[in-house]
């Protein structure tokens, strides 16, 4: 699992153009870019103020003002976690900085919008992949999803004639799968294995693998659920690349139920404990959310889907 610092941050900013004439731009109807390159660069300092803030004084009210869907519920847990071992914060905190930024902007019509940030980060040598939506005119920008990939091994999107990237609907896409449907069809992979549209890989074959390795052991058995999620601030977004496919940001939620052999003694570390109800004698179920990034193909070729990117968050715990 990549290990990254909790994000968080705001910036509510008001869209506007300008025009010849007294002319009123409505977003809801109006096919314009869903932010101007500045006001992204303003939203990116936002978030990354606001992280600093949060991270330091381990604040989970302040996740909730700069974030959302599952960056936001799983940044919001973690920071409620660590709050619970230290609520004096973290003094020693390491500021976050994030550079050499790139903005994939799209036109889009209605509400939300959305746009992509493509930056570097003191983290490590990976670049981050942040998509902020925007629910309504008088919305803040809020960061739904991460993605992380290693430098220069990113995806490559694409552009139309006036430099604005491309975004897809949730259906009726010429995609393999269409963005609306990637969370149901893998989670379906995951739990059951079934189709071949997923190319083998750490997050796909490879995390099947483990996972039958570790459902019985001398000491546990473990059952898994895998459930979609989606709707609201979890929707899907979508970035057509050059290749003739997309880019899609996904969520899912997952389950793990953990049933030990009597007497064996069971340890729970302190992040865990933060966000579990009951108490562990026999059994722990973990409650998690992911957050996805995978390459789609244009239907009707060979090509299949790679997951780039899988972030999981610990968000429930319940011990029996």
């Amino acid at each position: 699992m990549i290990r990254r610092r909790l994000c968080l941050g705001a910036a509510a900013v008001a869209l506007s153009l300008p025009l010849a004439g007294c002319v009123t731009v409505h977003g809801e109807r109006a096919y314009i870019p869903s932010v101007r390159p500045g006001e992204a660069a303003k939203v990116l300092a936002g978030f990354t103020a606001g992280n600093n803030a949060a991270v330091r004084a381990y604040d989970a009210g302040r996740i909730t003002k700069g974030e959302a869907g599952p960056l936001g519920a799983i940044d919001e847990a973690g920071v409620r976690a660590k709050h619970a071992a230290s609520p004096q914060g973290n003094p020693s905190y390491s500021p976050l900085r994030l550079s050499g930024a790139k903005y994939w902007i799209p036109r889009q019509r209605g509400w939300p919008k959305f746009f992509v940030a493509d930056t570097a980060n003191n983290r490590g040598p990976d670049r981050w992949l942040l998509v902020f939506r925007r629910q309504s005119a008088g919305a803040p920008w809020k960061a739904d999803f991460l993605a992380v990939y290693a430098a220069g091994q990113g995806p490559s999107f694409a552009t139309d004639k006036d430099g604005y990237a491309q975004a897809l609907p949730l259906a009726g896409t010429d995609l393999l799968i269409q963005p609306g449907q990637m969370s149901a069809a893998y989670t379906s992979y995951l739990q059951h294995g079934t189709g071949t549209s997923f190319a083998p890989g750490a997050l796909t074959t490879q995390l099947r693998a483990v996972r039958a390795r570790d459902a019985r052991t001398a000491n546990s058995v473990t059952q898994y659920l895998d459930q979609p999620a989606q709707g609201g601030d979890f929707d899907p977004v979508a970035l057509r690349t050059k290749d003739g496919g997309a880019v899609v940001f996904f969520a899912t939620r997952h389950q793990s139920r953990s049933t030990y052999r009597a007497g064996y003694r069971l340890t729970v570390d302190p992040d865990t404990r933060a966000l579990m109800t009951g108490t562990p004698h026999t059994s722990v179920t973990l409650s998690r959310v992911a957050q996805e990034a995978a390459t789609v193909p244009g239907g009707g070729g060979t090509g299949q889907v790679v997951v780039l990117s899988r972030l999981v968050g610990l968000v429930a715990a319940k011990g029996e």
